[in-house]
This record gives C-alpha cells, sequence and structure tokens, in this order.
C-alpha cells in the first residue's frame, strides 16, 4: 500500500512570505535566498526577448549559446525575434502553451558520446561536436517529427522516444491521417550513429502508448543486450493498429496497457530484432494483486495538491550499482529493484500532499538519497510565481534507509517569476564534487539552478543562470528542459534559443578546488537516467577540496588546516619531480593520516568520510610520486 507523507504547505508559505516583505521592502531586485540570508536577486524583473532577453548570473557563467539549426525552429519564434523587442502582440503559435505557444518544434533532452552532445527535439535530433566546449559545432540535424524526442546513446546506437500521432515510421513530415494507419510509429526508434555525420535508423519498436520517455540500462551480467524502460503516458493506441493494445478499465481487462511500463530487450549484435519482452506491473497491490493498487488520483484532503492517478511512469533512473531503480509515476514515486533489468520489482513507494506529478528522480552517489521533481503544471504554465507555495512544483528529498524512502526535505528555485513565464522544478543532474551532494537543475523560464543537497532537509542555492521571459505580454513555452555536468561543463537544452553551456565560477559556496576535483571526473558516455557511480582519482586537487569542506564546516582548528595543506604543499612539490618524497615527509605524512583517521572515528559521518579522504591521498602520495593512475571509491 502506499504510505503518504503527511506534510502540507503552511511552513513553505510562510517562507515565502519573507520573500514578499523583503520584495516589497527593498524594491524589485531583493529576496530570501541561500542559506536563510537576505541577498540581492537580480533575475526579478528581467526584460523580454528571444536573443535580446536580458540575463542574470550568479556563480556561473554563458561560455557558448548555440541557436537552433533549420528544420527545428518554431515559425512564429522566427517571426517574433524579427519583431521589435518586447512588442506587444506578434504572431500567435499552436499548441499546448497559455497564450498559444507549440512544442512541435521544441528542443527536449540531452544524451552524451565521448566529444558529441546529441540534442533531442520534438521534430527529431540534433548532434554537435563539443570538442571545444566553447564553440560546439553542428554534425548532424535529423529531421524526424513525433515528439518528444528524448536521446540515450550506447556504442553505436542512438535510442529516441516518439509518443505522438503524427509519427511515422519512415520519419516523414507528412504526419498520419486516420485513427489506424500502417504508416504510424509510437515507441522507440534506434539509430545507427556509427558515421555521425549521417544517422541511420535500423530499428522501430513500436508500443501501445508510445514513449513519452525512456531509460537505457546497460547490465554488466548481460553483455550481450541492453534493456529500455519505455515510459508512455499518452492515449493507448487501437488494437487494430497494433494488436496487444487495450485502454481497458484493470478491472475489466487484465490485459490493459495501462498500469505498466515496456521493457525491451536490443541484441547489440542485432539491435533489427529488439523486441518487447516484458510489460511488468509494477504498481499492483501486493496483498490483493489488483494491478492499479497505488494512488488512484485527486486530493489528499483539504488544502493538499491534486495528485495525477498513477497509471504510468514519466521518467525512470536506473543505478545498476546498487541494483535500484527511482520511478517517478504521476502519482507515486517508486523505488525497483532492478537486479533482473527485464524484471523490475517495486520495493517501496511514497506519495506526498504537495505533489501533483511525479515527474523525475536523481539518485546521490552514494545511492542514499533520490530526488524527486513535482512538473505542477505540465510544465507549461508559470508556477514559481510569489503566489505559488514554494512546496508546489518541486523537488522533494527523499533518504533511501533500508530500501525504503524517507522524505527529507524540499527545494523550490528561491527567486519569484513572473506570470509569462513557464516555470517547475524538471530535468538535471550530479555535479560530482566528492564530500557533497550537488545538482544542476533546468527550471524552463525559471532558468539554471545549482543546489547542495548534502543535508537531505535544507538544500539551497549555490549558482543560477537565468533570462527573462520570452515574450512580454503572455506565455510562449520556452526555457531550460535540461541542464547536465558533463566532463567539467553544464550543458543546457533552451527549448526556443538552443544550446547553452555553462562553467561553476567559485564561490563561498564551492571553492574552486572543489570544481577541479568534480571536473577530474571524465566519463565516455552519459545517459542521465542511467546513472553510474563516480570514483575520484586520489589526487591534491580532491583532498583540497575536502580541506576546504572541512574549513567551512567549521570543525577543525585553523592549526589543523594550516597542517594538512602545508603537507600537501609538500606532497605536491614532490610528486611534480617525480621523485618519491624524503623519509621525513613521509613520516609527517603517515602520522597526518593516522590522526586523521582516529578523528574520522568520532567525527559526523560527513566529516568522516572527507577526514577518511585526505587520510588516503596522504598515504598514496607518500607512498607513489606518480598518483594518476590510482582511484578512490566515492565516499
Amino acid at each position: 500500500m502506499t504510505r503518504r507523507t503527511e506534510r502540507r504547505a503552511s511552513g513553505g508559505r510562510a517562507r515565502w512570505h519573507v520573500a514578499v516583505i523583503v520584495f516589497v521592502a527593498a524594491g524589485a531586485l531583493t529576496i530570501a535566498a541561500g542559506q536563510g540570508g537576505v541577498v540581492p536577486d537580480a533575475r526579478v524583473g528581467l526584460a523580454a526577448g528571444i536573443r535580446d532577453a536580458g540575463v542574470a548570473a550568479r556563480h556561473l557563467q554563458l561560455v557558448a549559446s548555440v541557436p537552433k539549426p533549420e528544420g527545428f525552429i518554431e515559425p512564429s519564434a522566427r517571426a517574433r525575434e524579427a519583431a521589435p523587442p518586447n512588442a506587444a502582440g506578434g504572431p500567435t503559435g499552436r499548441g499546448r502553451g497559455r497564450g498559444g505557444s507549440s512544442l512541435a518544434f521544441a528542443n527536449s533532452d540531452l544524451a552524451f558520446l565521448g566529444s558529441t552532445l546529441f540534442l533531442g527535439n520534438f521534430n527529431g535530433f540534433m548532434a554537435y561536436s563539443i570538442e571545444d566546449p566553447a564553440r560546439p559545432q553542428l554534425r548532424a540535424a535529423v529531421v524526424c517529427p513525433g515528439g518528444q524526442g528524448d536521446v540515450s546513446v550506447h556504442g553505436r546506437l542512438l535510442f529516441m522516444s516518439v509518443e505522438e500521432t503524427r509519427g511515422r515510421l519512415d520519419c516523414g513530415t507528412g504526419g498520419v491521417t486516420g485513427a489506424v494507419s500502417a504508416e504510424r510509429f509510437r515507441g522507440i526508434r534506434i539509430f545507427d550513429i556509427s558515421d555521425v555525420r549521417a544517422p541511420r535508423q535500423i530499428a522501430a519498436v513500436q508500443t501501445c502508448r508510445g514513449s513519452h520517455t525512456h531509460t537505457l540500462i546497460v547490465d554488466p551480467k548481460d553483455p550481450e543486450n541492453v534493456y529500455v524502460y519505455g515510459s508512455g503516458a499518452a492515449s493507448v493506441r487501437s488494437g487494430d493498429e497494433l494488436a496487444g493494445c487495450s485502454s481497458g478499465k484493470p478491472d475489466e481487462d487484465a490485459e490493459t496497457a495501462l498500469y505498466s511500463i515496456d521493457v525491451i530487450q536490443v541484441p547489440l549484435r542485432a539491435p533489427d530484432r529488439a523486441r518487447i519482452v516484458n510489460r511488468p506491473r509494477i504498481f499492483s497491490d501486493p496483498a490483493t494483486g489488483a494491478i492499479a493498487g497505488l494512488w488512484a488520483g485527486g486530493a489528499h484532503g483539504a488544502g493538499t495538491q491534486s495528485t495525477s492517478a498513477t497509471t504510468a511512469c514519466h521518467d525512470i533512473t536506473a543505478f545498476p550499482a546498487i541494483g535500484l531503480a527511482a520511478g517517478a509515476c504521476a502519482g507515486n514515486g517508486v523505488l525497483l529493484d532492478i537486479a533482473d533489468p527485464a524484471h523490475p520489482v517495486r520495493i517501496d513507494q511514497v506519495s506526498d500532499a504537495n505533489f501533483a506529478y511525479w515527474h523525475s528522480a536523481t539518485f546521490n552517489n552514494d545511492g542514499t538519497k533520490v530526488i524527486f521533481t513535482d512538473e505542477w503544471g505540465g510544465g507549461t504554465q508559470p508556477r514559481c510565481r510569489l503566489t505559488d507555495r514554494p512546496t508546489w512544483g518541486a523537488d522533494a528529498v527523499f533518504d533511501i534507509v533500508g530500501r525504503s524512502l524517507r522524505f527529507g526535505g524540499y527545494y523550490k528555485l528561491p527567486a519569484p517569476q513572473s506570470d509569462v513565464e513557464n516555470c517547475v522544478a524538471h530535468n538535471g543532474s550530479l555535479v560530482p564534487v566528492p564530500g557533497r551532494d550537488i545538482m544542476v537543475q533546468g527550471w524552463y523560464q525559471g532558468g539554471v539552478s545549482v543546489f547542495d543537497f548534502t543535508d537531505s532537509a535544507h538544500p539551497f542555492e549555490i549558482a543560477y543562470f537565468d533570462r527573462g521571459p520570452v515574450d512580454a505580454t503572455r506565455v510562449v513555452v520556452g526555457g531550460h528542459w535540461s541542464a547536465y555536468w558533463y566532463n567539467g561543463r553544464i550543458y543546457a537544452s533552451e527549448m526556443v534559443r538552443g544550446l547553452d553551456v555553462l562553467e561553476l565560477l567559485p564561490s563561498d559556496f564551492l571553492s574552486r578546488h572543489e570544481i577541479d576535483a568534480a571536473a577530474l571526473v571524465q566519463t565516455n558516455e552519459l545517459n542521465t537516467q542511467q546513472q553510474a557511480r563516480v570514483e575520484w582519482p586520489r589526487t591534491t586537487v580532491v583532498a583540497r577540496a575536502y580541506v576546504d569542506q572541512l574549513r567551512r564546516s567549521g570543525r577543525l582548528s585553523t592549526s589543523r588546516l594550516q597542517e594538512m595543506t602545508s603537507t600537501l604543499d609538500r606532497l605536491e612539490s614532490a610528486a611534480t619531480t617525480g621523485r618519491r618524497p624524503d623519509e621525513a615527509l613521509r613520516q609527517a605524512a603517515a602520522r597526518l593520516a593516522g590522526e586523521l583517521r582516529r578523528e574520522a572515528g568520532t567525527a559526523p559521518s560527513r566529516d568522516a568520510a572527507r577526514l577518511a579522504g585526505i587520510a588516503d591521498v596522504l598515504t598514496t602520495l607518500a607512498d607513489v610520486p606518480r598518483t594518476n593512475n590510482v582511484v578512490i571509491r566515492s565516499r
């Protein structure tokens, strides 16, 4: 049965009241933010525009912004861009946003393979070379409509979600007429990207509800195959179009396509033989066996959010190293055992009276926390106004204790946005700073926010980047769909404006050593719905990041901090010469490492890990002059 977390918005509302008071008292540019302090916030009141919008940033620097290529630009956006700045009225788009913007050409999710970034779009996908992050170069623009175009990559294969009824098997732009058609495609496309300049579709797996998003799972125990969890949230197509599809009620049709996900097995040697191998009933009631066993939809009581029914998952994030996946499944957050990826098993679930729609999930690196996001308003509505509750449309941090989820706290963008900016919690990834849990996240027209959730109950913002609204007079859906850290930079998919590349800057909240330690983590393949455990090289940069964190926590004396820094300086100097440290230095490092390990035995868990991490670096550098190939497991 579903466990309901008993939380209401009153406390959060009080926090916004502080913001309102300060906002009124100080004019236009001041709100409550950060760790409870009051600081100027330049995000309030930015000018509108597509290319000439006002920009505000704090501890984030924009290093590149690349507009969308031909084939991916909404016609009304092109006309709006040509109009005088902030002109009232203007062209009217078509589609779902209040004010009439379209998603037909919107950018969506990102994936990375080596020095290539793949950017999904409702009208296809693009490939950029990011060998020079300051100058992304377009390598391919593949028009293949069907929305929402989320992408994942593995080896020579690219996987793309297709959900809309206009999708065609042949990627044509003419759409599909009629309720039943052999030309229609909804599901997972598979492309061969061996030649990234000329991707080639080699398979297309049809599913009953299409694929809104998907999760790629690489099982180290099964090197012959990869698995794709297809999450379909749209209507069920006719059984006349695809055999076995039924939208029947669960108590009337046990084979209904609702209340399940699609598990697709992809043979790596023959991806054209990809097929659905399971549709697990992960929402069932273990006591009764009823397949509709989780949240039925509706409000939780007076003053609560109305939460969607749990008939499908939106995003599932897998963490194979710990054998778990977290599913954000409309009305619930669920925890899955994926030891056998073809047969996921639900092991816990939660609901939340403040959540409208459970949207996505992100584990911390230890696998001891998971952040769920609430996409209140579907991403097309302004949900970050002063009048909106800060616990609605926010992130919820859950601790994982004994394979169960336990609520910790909320995080919401701490700057109110205007009523013409669609804004709510959306897609993000970890920033791999050793010793801390830090995430970068897109908030649509709320911009990009970087925040710390090391303390589950008290997340706080570190940095941000934001532009003014696309249009000054009405909601035109746009903003940052995704913002992900990849090999030292933040790449952000902007729905209307294209691709942004950002760089973190040091501040009181994040030191240069911590940023440099995060940049040491290099990977060749990143799909954020499949997390891998990060490991850091055992170097002085990592140790200095821990020292900075201990200095910030105030637990160690100044003399102890100076001793650690001095010893690291001397070891680093010896390492650069390629010579073994002299005996006196080796003994000093060994003594200090021993003392730090003893102190770790009585320190709080986070500081204990930092002390032990420094001790490991001291020990390693004292024993060998070169350490580039030595790694330490994340703590």
